[in-house]
């Protein structure tokens, strides 16, 4: 769990490829749909591009399907979901059925001014999904992806007026899940301004 730019998805790939478990990012799995035109990515750009939370029915039924896929049967790394109390309560009914559970929430804590720092120089290829940064991270050609010479655009919930509304939900509706997480003995805090690999190191120590 975090703030979006938080690092979530940062560190999900070492991590993934540490333990052999599935990342399963409901950002990636949405933004897919957008892009095949899915009837579900129709009605989920409407609020990904308002900066707004998808609504529960459409993230709930789409989490059922992917945690029953075959990749996801020994161990499976959650990125963007649950987002509120009631997707996470929906998400330990759901679990409780096919006989798994959440063993841990992890917590990355980053301030404000740094999420939308981070978040307005995010650059993403449109091909290929390769993510850049405008400051720290450029591309060799500019505009043009360094892995298959996709167009690097920023998304539209990367405007700095949809991020300072994403905080504002997150806040509002996101937040209260530390204490869902907390009460139920699950949640872990990591301090997610330091080094990639020091954030890294801290989340590797908890799943030892």
């Amino acid at each position: 769990m975090g703030p979006p730019g938080a690092g979530k998805g940062t560190q999900a790939g070492p991590v993934k490829k540490a333990y052999k478990m599935a990342h399963i990012s409901t950002g990636d799995i949405l933004r897919e749909n957008v892009r095949s035109c899915t009837e579900l990515g129709a009605a989920a750009k409407r609020y990904m591009d308002a900066g707004s939370l998808v609504p529960d029915s459409l993230i709930i039924e789409m989490m059922e399907s992917r945690l029953n896929e075959e990749d996801a049967s020994e161990g499976f790394m959650l990125d963007g979901f649950p987002r509120t109390v009631a997707q996470a309560t929906a998400l330990d009914e759901l679990l409780e059925k096919m006989g798994s559970r959440i063993d841990a929430a992890i917590l990355i804590e980053v301030d404000d001014d740094v999420v939308i720092r981070r978040l307005t120089s995010r650059r993403v290829c449109s091909a290929c999904g390769a993510i850049y940064n405008a400051i720290a991270h450029k591309t060799k050609v500019d505009g043009v992806c360094d892995n298959c010479s996709g167009p690097v655009i920023q998304r539209d919930d990367d405007a700095e007026s949809v991020i300072r509304h994403r905080l504002s939900v997150y806040h509002d509706e996101t937040a209260p899940l530390m204490d869902y997480y907390e009460k139920a003995g699950k949640l872990r805090r990591v301090d997610g301004l330091g080094p990639v690999d020091g954030v890294l190191s801290c989340l590797v120590s908890m799943k030892n």
